[in-house]
């Protein structure tokens, strides 16, 4: 059975694609982050997930901390982070950084380090 998904059961706002869904109630093995972040240094704590996030960066820069290395990604590329890995990212700016994250499970599953 396929789903249609309208925008009000996701987004936090109707004007930004800034947002979250958990796709197993909808029978996928995926989550969906909508990242809008405005502001220089805005971004998640250190953290990690049991399977692989893949950002894609659809907006500005940022600077991505995954295990040990330092990334900087733009709009246009795309990062994949394993399974177990920590990470974080931050909007280097100028403006705002946009991204799509999509978790390879059906629900969140985070464990905060910091």
């Amino acid at each position: 059975m396929s789903h249609l998904i309208d925008r009000e059961e996701w987004a936090v706002r109707s004007d930004r694609w800034k947002g979250e869904l958990q796709c197993g109630a909808y029978g996928s093995n995926s989550c969906l982050i909508f990242n809008y972040l405005p502001d220089m240094g805005g971004g998640p704590r250190l953290h990690t997930h049991p399977y692989a996030e893949i950002f894609i960066i659809r907006q500005g820069t940022g600077r991505f901390t995954v295990g040990d290395q330092e990334i900087e990604a733009s709009a246009g590329q795309i990062l994949i982070v394993p399974p177990n890995t920590p990470h974080k990212f931050t909007n280097l700016g100028p403006g705002p950084l946009e991204t799509t994250d999509i978790h390879e499970n059906g629900t969140f599953v985070t464990e905060w380090l910091e």
